[in-house]
């Protein structure tokens, strides 16, 4: 009797990567299509690549100039891929399934749920309408305000589609930049702008609204009828702010007599500058001073906030605000001898404190391995290697200039890294792992000695 067939039957986590793997595949090819290089010469593999896994992770770290390097059509598939990676596949699928009045499935519903990040199925479909709306209106908005400002430097054309262009990637935490040209391997990035108060506020607010996560600005918006923030948003909202201000302080002390950053700058300058320092290790990639010019302090404190990255749910990478958040409150909990973490008068779940610490263990774990990887096929200094290797893992973009310089091995490293930052490790350990199966019986409980 011959056997049905079945077909695969794939998990939520199998089916967001390899959506991923599918929409970078495809962006590469189109980026390796001789009329979307201005040279009319095609891209080589590696580097179309190494764009499209940079761009649908929304990273920003690339191996080529993509304002010089790419045509319009290039450019606009470099935007499509991170306006996709950004907001998820699922949720720009879910977007055509509304425009054709299509029901969404109890599997699509599951895969949303993954791929939010979210604890339950409920009010998903409610969530992606607002997440749709939400981007689009902020992301108009703020392409609006570029538009009006660039067009006093460049013709009202090109104006508008650079505010269009950059109001995308900002708000992605793409970090992707059109401004041109670069000299040697430093990219010039904003740094025209260091202390243009509208492009850095513009810019700022793009990159922490689209790094608070989709939640946490329903949560927002809701509040006056509401009355109440939930301990998620609690917890995002108290937990970056410090993390900017802190940051912010840190980078203008330890730069504000660097004559290379901040020293030649005015007074407003100098607050510009170490405010949008502090920021764009939100993920976003963006840079308005040398970064490679700043002394090795910042660098690695630089490091420390790419690695805690932006929040659940959000268009950022990283171990995200509130694992980092539960860590700091364990280590409180435990000096004090507490049981528990309280957050707001709020008591954590211990799966939620296991996950945080596997979370951040795996990420260590990762960044620790490609860094020692790197350091010996890469002729460069540690600091520069674990920058660029933490930079791809939380999904930032920032560079000490080791892009452009990356051998063949180097290159793969970083993509796969831009691809595990964007899915987040365990997304990725459940995708490739076997279904978990209950246990039915437990070992006796033992004690080791710790400290």
């Amino acid at each position: 009797m011959k056997k049905k067939f079945r077909p695969l039957q794939l998990t939520p986590p199998q089916i967001l990567v390899l959506g991923f793997a599918a929409i970078i595949m495809i962006g590469a090819f189109l980026l390796t299509l001789p009329f979307a290089s201005a040279s009319g010469m095609a891209t080589p593999f590696i580097d179309a690549l190494f764009t499209a896994t940079s761009a649908t992770c929304v990273t920003g770290l690339v191996v080529v100039d993509t304002g010089s390097h790419y045509t319009i059509f290039g450019q606009l598939v470099i935007i499509v891929l991170i306006q996709v990676g950004g907001l998820g596949f699922m949720t720009m699928a879910t977007l055509f399934a509304f425009m054709l009045k299509k029901r969404i499935s109890l599997k699509e519903r599951l895969i949303l749920q993954e791929a939010l990040n979210q604890s339950s199925m409920e009010g998903i479909v409610r969530l992606i309408r607002k997440v749709i709306r939400y981007a689009l209106t902020i992301e108009g908005v703020a392409a609006v305000l570029f538009a009006i400002r660039w067009s006093a430097d460049m013709a009202p054309g090109k104006a508008l589609y650079f505010g269009v262009w950059h109001a995308v990637s900002f708000f992605n935490n793409a970090g992707f930049d059109l401004f041109g040209g670069h000299t040697g391997v430093k990219f010039v990035s904003l740094t025209g702008y260091v202390d243009d108060p509208i492009v850095n506020i513009v810019a700022m607010m793009l990159i922490i609204l689209g790094g608070l996560g989709f939640i946490v600005i329903s949560d927002l918006l809701d509040l006056k009828r509401t009355r109440r923030l939930t301990l998620h948003s609690k917890v995002v909202l108290t937990t970056t702010s410090l993390l900017i201000v802190i940051g912010a302080i840190v980078f203008f002390l330890f730069e504000y007599s660097n004559p290379l950053t901040l020293q030649p700058l005015s007074g407003w300058g100098k607050f510009w500058g170490s405010m949008f320092q502090s920021v764009t290790p939100r993920t976003a990639g963006a840079n308005t001073i040398d970064i490679a010019a700043m002394r090795q302090a910042s660098q690695f404190f630089m490091i420390i906030l790419m690695f805690i990255g932006a929040s659940p749910g959000s268009t950022g990478g990283g171990i995200k605000t509130t694992t980092f958040t539960i860590l700091i409150g364990a280590m409180i909990a435990m000096i004090r001898g507490k049981e528990d973490i309280v957050f707001f008068r709020n008591r954590l779940a211990k799966d939620r404190i296991f996950k945080a610490i596997t979370l951040s263990m795996i990420a260590l774990f990762l960044v620790i391995f490609v860094a020692m990887v790197l350091s010996t096929t890469e002729d460069h200094h540690f600091l520069m290697i674990l920058f660029e290797v933490t930079s791809a893992f939380g999904t930032v973009g920032l560079t000490m200039g080791l892009t452009t310089q990356l051998t063949i091995v180097g290159k793969i490293m970083i993509i796969f890294m831009m691809f595990v930052g964007r899915l987040g490790p365990i997304t990725l350990a459940y995708a490739l792992g076997p279904k978990k199966e209950k246990e039915l019986f437990r070992y006796p409980e033992g004690k080791i000695t710790i400290g």
